[in-house]
């Protein structure tokens, strides 16, 4: 039979189900048969033959018909688990079963009245060869489904590659096999690379594409109802020990992502992962796994594995046309985040080396390079929560210090310096020219320098400029009286300050350069007005638009060479919505770090009076580099977007307007002594040397703050505080939203989920 009569056959089917509004009878054979027997169909052509309107109709106006279609499809994929699908119209009628399934599976979803069908066993249908009589033993008809898609993720000549000659004789062998020994590739606690088999990959991808879309109940689910507490029951029977497929398909899944060049890794399977057989560990089996992985040639195996993946894009992006680059970073992102979040071992493991720098910088990359896209903006949320959860190690920050001299392409000024340069000067990039809603994200940008700024021993000249723009642009009267939180930016940066002048003052002569040169900014924050009438005159000022600001550096203008612009989100793209993202003191935690360097947590109420704070940021700063002569109010931003923000960062427009009295609380805890002090001693120095010798030469002064020392000059230094990361329920839903919005935007060929009705998330036209 040609293709095209198999379509034309499989239609008529389909025409058939719609249109009898008399049950057809499980046992009718010939009629059930034509959906999956010697059809020649893909599963792009299921998607189009079955169309959503119809599946829909046949819900509401036939449901017995459509009751037994799921049934006799998840028969049909037993019998073949059962048999081992030694023929290959076997093998054809599974992946027929499996594409029909992933089609239908979304609707059964969207509608609340059918969720509990598949955890239900189905009266009187002699399930997968079992007699009547044992039908109220039977399993629901998910959990038949489930297992047997994990029988056929290790079918000998189906999925994997048969070892005995012919693959197993009997229905016996395919539940005996131990399918440890059909790991899918070499890598962790696998030593054996199987020969490469397009067929085989071709049927792995069809059946996890129907296991992904059994989990995808959540995406049905509004973003309440499918908190921690309230389990998906597909993902906790798979994840569990009914499945006993759990671990080689683990490693599988791990070992494809992880290894690309597998040769060399002698591990035996036998010794899989398992550092203590007694450990408990979580219901999840997968999140068991990982949390268990343990020797560091596992570990070295998986980080290279990643960092590879993830700087793929940015080597390719020196030749000609070839800019196409990996479509996946969003889920390595993810299961890097997972792997530091459920293995602890293994986040600190990344961190003994410099390795980490190989994930940070391809991090960087795509957060400069998604900054101005909406679409994008989860992209954005991932990068800055795994670098927020780096920045609560101290490794992090001592890591910062080898200097970059790859030359990733991106529109960034030209410095020579260290990474953590690299960090600072494309955060300044993102808070200035990022897409506005990336606003919410401003605190933890600045968390993560605070983290950092203790153990930075050089910062550049380009990134203590940076810097001093972002504190010159934040402390603006006009700027700190539109919002309730904006003033915790400042107090963001002052730390910053404070950590490098009392932990690093020897090496960080261009910062206190910068802080010297702009010296104005910290006497206005000093001396900031409080009167009612200045707070109406900073709020009444009228404002240039940014764009009319240009750099007053041209050596700022240059970008590295090969770079591309960030640029919007194209018309017609979709994008997800997001939860809300957690408040910076939601997210984080304070510790201490003793002098010992270990790390005591700190009870909020005891810790200096720096205030944690709700979203907050500004609409747009300029990015000029004023003299520190210079009005700092020169820096512009938008009043609309200015408004925007006030609005947006308040529960209603009238509700909150800055008082005196508003101002002075927060004005009198500002950590304004340590700088204060350090112009005091070190300015008349400068400006003596400035006038003995007539200079106006900067290199001559750099030279002279290089050799200089404030010891027994400044305050005691303030212990070291860092924010670490702490997982939380508000977290828990934006991660979950993330991915299923990951998933559901990237599975288009063929589009699972597209029109259907999704509650998890809104989906956008950007």
């Amino acid at each position: 039979m040609g293709t095209s009569d198999s379509k034309l056959n499989f239609r008529k089917a389909v025409i058939q189900l719609t249109t009898k509004t008399q049950p057809v009878e499980a046992t009718d054979d010939a009629f059930w048969d034509q959906f999956w027997a010697d059809t020649a169909t893909s599963v792009q052509d299921v998607f189009a033959l079955v169309p959503a309107a119809e599946i829909r109709a046949v819900r509401e106006e036939s449901p017995s018909n459509l009751a037994t279609l799921c049934y006799k499809a998840v028969e049909k994929l037993v019998q073949a688990a059962d048999s081992g699908c030694p023929s290959e119209q076997e093998k054809q009628i599974a992946l027929n079963c499996a594409r029909l399934l992933t089609r239908i599976l979304p609707y059964i979803f969207e509608d609340p009245d059918w969720r509990g069908f598949f955890w239900s066993t189905v009266p009187g249908a002699g399930q997968a060869g079992m007699d009547e009589g044992e039908d109220d033993s039977a399993r629901p008809l998910a959990e038949s489904l489930l297992l047997a898609i994990a029988d056929l993720l290790f079918c000998p000549e189906f999925t994997v590659h048969s070892y005995r000659k012919g693959g197993p004789d009997t229905a016996e062998d395919i539940h005996t096999i131990d399918s440890c020994e059909y790991i899918w590739e070499a890598g962790v606690g696998f030593a054996q690379s199987p020969p490469l088999n397009y067929i085989h990959d071709l049927n792995r991808t069809e059946l996890l594409k129907l296991l992904l879309t059994c989990f995808s109940e959540a995406m049905y689910l509004p973003p309440s109802s499918s908190e921690d507490s309230v389990l998906n029951p597909w993902v906790t029977f798979f994840c569990s020990t009914e499945n006993r497929h759990t671990l080689p398909l683990f490693t599988s899944l791990l070992n494809v992502v992880c290894a690309y060049d597998p040769v060399g890794y002698g591990i035996p399977y036998n010794h899989l992962l398992m550092d203590d057989q007694e450990s408990v560990g979580p219901d999840n089996l997968f999140v068991n796994y990982l949390s268990r992985i343990h020797r560091d040639e596992d570990y070295n195996f998986i980080l290279k594995g990643l960092a590879r993946l993830l700087t793929n894009p940015l080597s390719q992006t020196y030749l000609p046309n070839s800019t196409k680059k990996i479509q996946f970073h969003q889920e390595l992102l993810i299961l890097f985040w997972k792997l530091c979040d459920f293995n602890k071992k293994f986040l600190f493991f990344v961190l003994k080396s410099s390795d980490v720098l190989d994930i940070l910088v391809p991090i960087l990359f795509y957060l400069n390079d998604a900054r101005a896209d909406q679409s994008r903006v989860g992209l954005m949320h991932i990068g800055v929560f795994i670098l927020l959860l780096l920045s609560g190690e101290r490794n992090f920050g001592v890591r910062l210090n080898k200097p970059h001299t790859l030359h990733v392409p991106m529109d960034i000024p030209v410095f020579t310096g260290t990474h953590a340069d690299l960090l600072i000067v494309v955060f300044h990039k993102i808070i200035t020219s990022g897409h506005q809603r990336l606003q919410p994200l401003f605190d933890c940008l600045l968390t993560i320098v605070v983290n950092v700024s203790p153990y930075l021993k050089s910062l550049s000249m380009v990134a203590a400029n940076k810097l001093l723009h972002l504190v010159e642009a934040f402390s603006t009267t006009w700027f700190l009286f539109s919002a309730s939180q904006n003033h915790h930016l400042v107090f963001f940066l002052l730390e910053v300050f404070n950590n490098i002048i009392q932990y690093q003052f020897d090496g960080n002569y261009n910062l206190v350069y910068a802080i010297i040169r702009k010296r104005n900014v910290f006497h206005q924050l000093a001396n900031l007005p409080s009167d009612p009438a200045s707070i109406q005159k900073a709020l009444q000022r009228k404002k240039k638009s940014p764009d009319a600001i240009s750099r007053t550096s041209s050596q700022e203008t240059v970008s590295m060479e090969g770079s591309h612009p960030a640029v919007p989100a194209e018309p017609g793209t979709l994008k997800t919505s997001l939860a809300a993202t957690p408040a910076i003191d939601k997210l984080t935690e304070k510790s201490q770090v003793s002098e010992d360097g270990t790390m005591v947590t700190v009870n909020q109420m005891e810790s200096p009076q720096t205030p944690l704070s709700d979203h907050s940021g500004i609409a747009g700063a300029s990015d000029t580099e004023s003299n520190s002569g210079r009005d700092n109010e020169d820096v512009f931003y938008t009043e609309s977007e200015m408004e925007r923000r006030r609005i947006s960062s308040t529960p209603s427009a009238t509700s909150w307007t800055p008082t005196p009295d508003w101002v002075l609380s927060w004005k009198i805890k500002l950590p304004l002594q340590t700088i204060m002090r350090l112009l005091q001693v070190l300015v008349p120095q400068v400006e003596k040397i400035c006038i003995d010798k007539g200079l106006t030469d900067e290199s001559e002064i750099l030279k002279f703050l290089q050799h200089g020392t404030l010891v027994g000059l400044l305050p005691v230094p303030h212990p070291i505080l860092i924010r670490k990361y702490q997982a939380n329920a508000g977290t828990a839903t934006w991660f979950r939203t993330y991915m299923w919005g990951v998933v559901y935007l990237r599975n288009v060929d063929p589009p699972i989920w597209y029109d259907t009705d999704v509650r998890l998330f809104e989906i956008q036209r950007v």
